[in-house]
């Protein structure tokens, strides 16, 4: 049996949801595989390049700052699980202007993914808003500043369901990120120098990232099961809409790469970092 750890770089189903249905299905005990799945959250670049990563957002980021040649053999969305919730009385982003937002660090991929977006909506990130720098987590403590008025807005990820905390909260879905930017985030990436792409373990784990995709979008009931593991604020009706909504319509079913779009976003981050672009297809062989 071949051994590999596999790494998570942020909480949600953004991120475990594919990895969690390969694993209770059984799909790496299929590969002859005993895949050990990591929190990999606070580690940093030197750490992560043993594992395997869920990560691509932060692979592609540290693949064009840190020149590590992170390989992207499976991919599970273009359009990251990301919104931004604003306070009563905002309706859009362009309502941002002069209002305090809570978002991840610029030089973390959502926070990356997040200036583009704002970029979009003609707003400085530096300038036309304060941004206040929180770190990736549940977002419970977002949601209290909100409550609080400490803030405006904030920038949260797939531990919640955007749509069932807003109508509990009072709060308004100004945006969510997949309908601005695309980009390849999750699946499976490797630094060749510490694993080859052709190596059994890797190849079992993306044969496998791959199954559970296809399970995914075969077996909605069931992935909506998973989901709902996550979230379990979720009605069965809620679960299914946040489903229906997110994932089913976005997911891939085979894990492949859609080239023009990754190159455009990996142009777009390249900008917003201050570096040279690469070639996207030297970068995703999903």
């Amino acid at each position: 049996m071949h051994t590999i750890d596999l790494a998570y770089v942020g909480r949600g189903i953004h991120e475990e949801l594919v990895a969690h249905v390969a694993d209770q299905e059984g799909y790496y005990a299929d590969e002859g595989l005993h895949v050990a799945i990591r929190d990999g959250i606070d580690w940093d670049i030197r750490r992560l390049r043993g594992a395997a990563t869920i990560g691509l957002g932060r692979a592609v980021l540290s693949r064009l700052t840190d020149g590590i040649d992170w390989t992207m053999l499976s991919v599970n969305t273009h359009r990251p699980l990301f919104w931004f919730l604003g306070r009563p009385g905002l309706e859009s982003l362009e309502d941002l202007r002069g209002r305090r937002l809570a978002v991840h660090a610029g030089f973390t991929a959502p926070g990356c993914f997040a200036r583009i977006v704002l970029r979009r909506h003609g707003l400085d990130p530096d300038h036309d808003l304060t941004c206040v720098v929180r770190a990736p987590g549940d977002y419970g403590m977002d949601l209290r500043m909100l409550r609080e008025g400490s803030i405006d807005a904030a920038y949260v990820g797939s531990t919640l369901a955007p749509e069932q905390v807003a109508e509990e909260e009072g709060l308004r879905v100004l945006a969510w990120v997949g309908d601005h930017f695309r980009i390849p985030t999750v699946g499976v990436a490797v630094d060749p120098a510490h694993h080859s792409p052709e190596s059994p373990a890797v190849q079992g784990l993306v044969r496998a990232n791959r199954r559970a995709l296809a399970t995914i979008a075969a077996r909605p009931d069931l992935a909506v099961d998973y989901l709902a593991s996550f979230l379990t604020r979720l009605t069965r009706d809620e679960a299914v809409r946040h489903f229906d909504t997110y994932i089913g319509p976005y997911f891939s079913a085979d894990g492949h790469v859609d080239l023009a779009v990754a190159q455009e976003a990996v142009d777009l981050v390249a900008v917003e970092l201050g570096v040279a672009t690469q070639p996207a297809a030297g970068i995703y062989q999903a």
